[in-house]
């Protein structure tokens, strides 16, 4: 692009409250300009007077920038590790908070609910499931997936907790949905939840700087009761996390001390 690309960062925050400066600059810098070029405009200032005037080019462009890919039970060998090292500690309490950060279109949510009420009612499960981008949340509402989406899930679960709509789309059933709270947030910029038992946050910290990611850590730590634990994305690690207050109890899993 010939244009100004600070300018441009500016006038999204304004326009979104994305900051972009809090991501790393080649890689979303590269998307954008993919973008930009696709919707044939030659310059950020067109993009952003056309995003201003075109509310379905807004969405759209908010949906393409907050880079959503989720599926049920994804990376299942850390499923596991979570059902065999930190469910038995969870089930213990009276009840159970937990915050799904960055949770796209809900398969993370609602794969948690499912794995807590194998062993406990539903009434002891609270789960705040949160995303930037609207577009998402409101498909997580609906709770209707494809069979792409799903095809991760133990067979059991599909049976006990999904409708077969059509040969390639799966409703998710009500009772989920009783335990889940879906509302927009900003990891950047919005308050964090408090008094939480798990933050599972997975595959959306890597497009940030590791000033941002830093931050976010802290702030994650402060979200957590003692002995709390955050579970990462497999292309994410914590570098000593100690310095965050976290001490490290399986590879993405990190408990606050």
């Amino acid at each position: 692009m010939a244009d100004n690309y600070e300018y441009f960062k500016t006038q999204i925050l304004a326009l979104t409250k994305i900051d972009l400066n809090a991501y790393k600059e080649a890689q979303m810098k590269r998307r954008i300009d993919t973008l930009i070029t696709r919707n044939q405009c030659k310059s950020y200032a067109e993009f952003v007077n056309l995003i201003k005037t075109d509310k379905e080019k807004f969405e759209e462009f908010v949906a393409y920038l907050t880079i959503n890919v989720s599926e049920f039970w994804r990376n299942p060998e850390q499923w596991k590790i979570l059902e065999d090292k930190v469910i038995p500690d969870l089930i213990k309490l009276p009840s159970i908070k937990i915050w799904s950060a960055a949770c796209s279109t809900g398969d993370e949510p609602y794969s948690l609910a499912m794995l807590l009420l194998k062993h406990v009612p539903i009434s002891r499960i609270k789960i705040i499931a949160t995303d930037i981008d609207k577009q998402v949340l409101e498909k997580a509402k609906s709770g209707m997936y494809n069979d792409k989406s799903i095809k991760g899930l133990p067979d059991e679960l599909k049976k006990k907790y999904f409708e077969k709509i059509s040969d390639t789309a799966f409703q998710v059933s009500p009772e989920l949905k009783k335990c889940i709270e879906f509302k927009e947030h900003n990891l950047l910029r919005d308050p964090y939840p408090t008094g939480l038992d798990l933050i599972v946050c997975r595959n959306v910290l890597i497009y940030f700087t590791e000033e941002a990611k830093s931050d976010i850590y802290k702030k994650y730590n402060a979200s957590l009761k003692p002995g709390a634990i955050l579970f990462l994305g497999s292309t994410e690690q914590i570098i000593q996390p100690q310095q965050y207050g976290f001490e490290t109890i399986s590879s993405f899993f990190y408990k606050k001390v």
